[in-house]
């Protein structure tokens, strides 16, 4: 129970007793209630314990009270209830004088209502005021759960959990600075007694009661989560729920100000970095400056990764857009240990991704599409592509790296790929025979598929179809009749009349490597 006397006196049937003395002493705290009739048991009292008697053994003997009222005082106690019209009709003058001296609350309790009927009041509404907590204190760490899973840019991340607590809260570093702070104090206020002990425990801001935590990583002290509750008293419930708050805070300030310093680090970069795209800086310098801040760029074979925003985009949905993506990439588990750095340039945003981790290589475009199907909206024309080149094995290839996703995004739209995320490979023959002439193109795709496009039209449109979702898929059957919606026995048989036709054999490297070149070539003739 953590209510005050005041509060107490509201709650029926206390609400028909009075407060006959010791009035400034109403703010005390009860913490539970206790019926004496002997003022021995005085000695038994706990701080915050409220007594009722019914002054049997005080009726005759006022110094008696006296005494008692100056013992409970003692103890700490909350205040003394007496029953009137049982024993005392009113409570002496002598007894009202000293608890008025005491600052201690005297009450005259109805002789109507029994004890046992008060009490029940008093547990009544206690009861309820827990469930109320409890059912808060649960909001509460669903809501932190869920915050705790997505951590949040530095300049958000502190406001959002002073939304989900409610309370004011401050955030102090290992030294004493004050990192956040949304209380009404200052930081001499709230850094009295620096420096602190490193355990949680309750403590004083001025007049203030709050509950400090203190933050840690790796068994070190890193700072201080100082709250201050609505309730000075708050049910266990809350505490546990300070102190989760403050384990979630210890984990994200070291993943945020490291954020915040490579985000600082990589503004430096990007500028190195976007002098020597374009040719006027030196990869060593690059790697140099990154060495320097801390940053291994080049640790093995990598891929550069380029995200682009489409034109039609503002400047504000760009920025939006290009943080989500950074932010995926960043916090993705797989991809996090995958991904050397994020830069900033003007196009969009670079990456640099190691591939030497077995299997990593093969697996970077399907992570990019998991980690990234909130952000990628394919079925809107993809507003947002990411372009990977092929694999380089030196840092010098660094600028070879950019060109391809460069070249990966413009030949991804002469070609109509719809896709979000694309590797160079996918383009790299329409690259290379980008400069032949168109005629000669036609030329090519006449000679390899002229028995196919002979045919009747529909029947021509459903072979083309067919054969080129089997070159897309590298050959593999399944999957072509898969995309195409069919049976895989109809796929086959498709196939084989094709290769009849065009006297063609699927095993041959020459022949499929003639038909995907064909078919690079009509994409490539298609009108802009």
């Amino acid at each position: 129970m953590n209510i005050t006397v005041e509060q107490v006196l509201s709650i029926y049937p206390l609400s028909e007793g009075k407060l006959v003395a010791g009035q400034s002493g109403a703010s005390r705290l009860v913490k539970s209630v206790k019926v004496m009739d002997t003022p021995e048991k005085a000695e038994w009292i706990k701080e915050g314990e409220m007594v009722f008697t019914t002054a049997y053994l005080m009726k005759d003997v006022p110094d008696d009270a006296i005494l008692l009222l100056r013992k409970l005082n003692q103890r700490r106690s909350a205040g003394l209830g007496i029953k009137i019209g049982r024993f005392w009709n009113e409570v002496p003058e002598p007894i009202l004088e000293e608890a008025n001296r005491l600052d201690f609350p005297l009450i005259e309790l109805p002789y109507e209502c029994s004890f046992s009927e008060q009490i029940n009041g008093l547990f009544h509404v206690e009861m309820q005021y827990h469930t109320q907590i409890l059912h808060a204190v649960l909001d509460k760490q669903k809501r932190l759960m869920q915050f705790a899973l997505r951590p949040d840019r530095i300049d958000h991340f502190f406001q959002k959990l002073l939304g989900i607590l409610g309370y004011p809260i401050a955030v102090i570093g290992s030294r004493g600075q004050v990192v956040f702070n949304a209380t009404s104090f200052g930081a001499p206020q709230l850094l009295q007694g620096w420096p602190w002990e490193e355990e949680a425990q309750w403590a004083f801001v001025e007049e203030s009661r709050c509950f400090r935590v203190p933050l840690t990583e790796h068994d070190e002290c890193t700072g201080y989560m100082v709250i201050f509750p609505e309730n000075p008293h708050p049910i266990k419930v809350e505490e546990e729920l300070f102190l989760q708050t403050a384990e979630i805070i210890s984990y994200h300030m070291g993943v945020i100000f490291n954020e915040y310093r490579n985000h600082a680090a990589q503004n430096d970069l990007g500028a190195l970095l976007s002098r020597y795209l374009r040719g006027s800086g030196t990869i060593e310098a690059l790697t140099e400056e990154a060495a320097r801040r801390g940053i291994p760029l080049f640790q093995g074979a990598y891929r550069g990764l380029l995200a682009l925003v489409s034109p039609d985009a503002g400047d504000g949905e760009k920025e939006r857009l290009l943080r989500n993506i950074r932010e995926e990439m960043q916090y993705h588990p797989e991809l996090k240990e995958m991904a050397v750095i994020h830069f900033c340039i003007q196009e969009g945003l670079f990456s640099v991704f190691l591939v030497d981790a077995p299997g990593a290589d093969g697996k970077l475009t399907d992570l990019l599409h998991t980690c990234l199907r909130g952000v990628l909206q394919e079925d809107c024309g993809a507003p947002l592509r990411i372009c990977v080149s092929n694999k380089k094995n030196r840092p010098s290839q660094l600028r070879d790296a950019y060109k391809e996703c460069l070249e990966t995004s413009r030949l991804a739209d002469r070609l109509g790929i719809r896709e979000a995320v694309v590797q160079f490979g996918t383009v790299e023959l329409a690259y290379l025979f980008q400069h032949v002439p168109k005629e000669h193109m036609q030329t090519y795709v006449n000679e390899v598929l002229d028995m196919l496009l002979k045919k009747d039209p529909e029947y021509s449109q459903e072979m083309l179809r067919t054969l080129e979702t089997f070159i897309e898929n590298d050959g593999q059957v399944n999957e072509t009749a898969k995309q195409l919606l069919i049976h895989r026995n109809t796929a086959a048989y498709r196939l084989e009349k094709i290769g009849e036709l065009l006297e063609i054999d699927y095993k041959k490297i020459n022949d499929l490597l003639r038909l995907r070149l064909a078919f690079t070539f009509r994409q490539m003739l298609k009108p802009m």
